[in-house]
Order: structure tokens, then sequence, then C-alpha cells
């Protein structure tokens, strides 16, 4: 899989990291598969500068023996350079595999205070690619961040996975199953196979690598349930 992680592209007048993201992997399909758009919780603190809620994103694609790493990055680049707001600090993270410091990094953005210096280095001594694109270039710490929580496949949910996002209204299992979500499963990890789902807005967690519905009984039908 081949991971590309942006943190810290908006300001409080633009649309918000996730949506960029969903642009880029747009652009992005024409030569790769997508396999989903993921949203990463990172701290929230007084002593951490961030926009909105401190989450980063991070888009998975299906990484062929032919990818060009390098144009991958730069393509992604200029889309973010094109779509630059004033009093952002835009990150860009793209590698073909998360080691495991690169984890581990992420894991702590989400429990304390990480510094751009140390993403820095991590991403040079990985040989990840890693570049502040304006700003005072903040955005290399949740953009690596979100490489490693996404490659984790236990982190975050999914902003976009196939036709999720068309859906609406009452939905049966299997149209969502058909959609693009992995499974549907409640709070406890019980399968669920029947009945109607409310399918507005749909946010899938990240788990097992996978697009999961989780979702709890609300009368008559199911009703999904959001998880970082």
């Amino acid at each position: 899989m081949l991971f590309i992680g942006l943190d810290d592209t908006d300001n409080l007048g633009s649309r918000g990291t996730g949506h960029l993201a969903r642009v880029i992997a747009a652009d992005l399909a024409s030569d790769h598969t997508v396999l989903g758009v993921t949203r990463h919780q990172l701290l929230v603190d007084p002593r951490i500068p961030y926009t909105r809620k401190n989450s980063s994103a991070a888009i998975l694609l299906d990484d062929r023996e032919d990818t060009d790493l390098q144009a991958v990055a730069e393509q992604v680049r200029d889309r973010m350079r094109a779509e630059y707001v004033d009093g952002s600090d835009p990150g860009l993270c793209v590698a073909q595999h998360a080691p495991a410091e690169v984890v581990a990094f992420g894991k702590r953005a989400q429990r304390e205070v990480v510094t751009h210096q140390e993403a820095t280095e991590l991403a040079t001594g990985h040989g990840l690619v890693l570049m502040g694109l304006g700003g005072d270039e903040g955005g290399v710490i949740g953009a690596l961040a979100a490489v490693g929580l996404a490659a984790t496949g236990h982190d975050g949910r999914y902003v976009l996975v196939g036709r999720s996002r068309e859906l609406s209204g009452l939905q049966t299992i299997d149209a969502l199953l058909a959609s693009g979500i992995a499974a549907v499963q409640t709070l406890a990890g019980c399968a669920v196979t029947a009945g109607l789902v409310k399918s507005d807005k749909l946010r899938p967690a990240r788990r097992g690598g996978c697009s999961v519905l989780v979702v709890e009984r609300a009368g008559e039908y199911w009703m999904p349930v959001k998880l970082d």
C-alpha cells in the first residue's frame, strides 16, 4: 500500500484537510487504485497550533510494482501548492511502508507534543518523502503521523471509501457492502448482516486494514457510530 499523509492545509475560512485529500484522491484515481481516505485524530492541546480539531488525513493507494513514488509525490505536491491558502502550514508525506518508528511517532502525536525536528529527522532516517509546503511547515508533523497511524490498520475513520458517500437515507446491509464498505458490526464486534442502516454521512472506522461501519440499534433501524 502507498500512504500519502496531509496536514494543516486549511484556515478557518477554507475547506478542511479532509476535503483537499478527497480532491487529490480524485486526481490520483485516473492512474491509481484509491483504497480510501482516512481521518486521524491527533492531540488537542493549547501548546499545539491547529485550525479546528487537529486531525490529519491519509490517502491510501494500491501500490503497484511500477509505481513511481517521486512522481506521485510531485503530483500531490503541485496540487497542494495550487490549493494553498494563507495562514496554513501544509505538510506532505509519501511512503510505501511505515517503519515501526513512524507508527510509534503517530501514536505519540495522539497523546503528547511532538516536534517538527523529530518528524524531519525520522523521515530522513528512513528515506521517506516529507515536505513542508508553506507557512511554518508545521503540517509535516501531522502528515508523518497520518502515515504511521494509517499503516496500523486500526486507527481513524474513512472520509472516503468506494461509493459510500453517495448513499443516503435507509439502506440495506447489502447496499452498504456493495458501495465499498467491508463489514458492518456492533460496538461489541458482532457482525450485522440484516436490517436497514441510516446511511447519511457514513464514516466507517479503519479496523483490521478495512473499512468497518460500526452501528448501534435505534428503534427499527441501525444508526452509525463515529469512531476515531
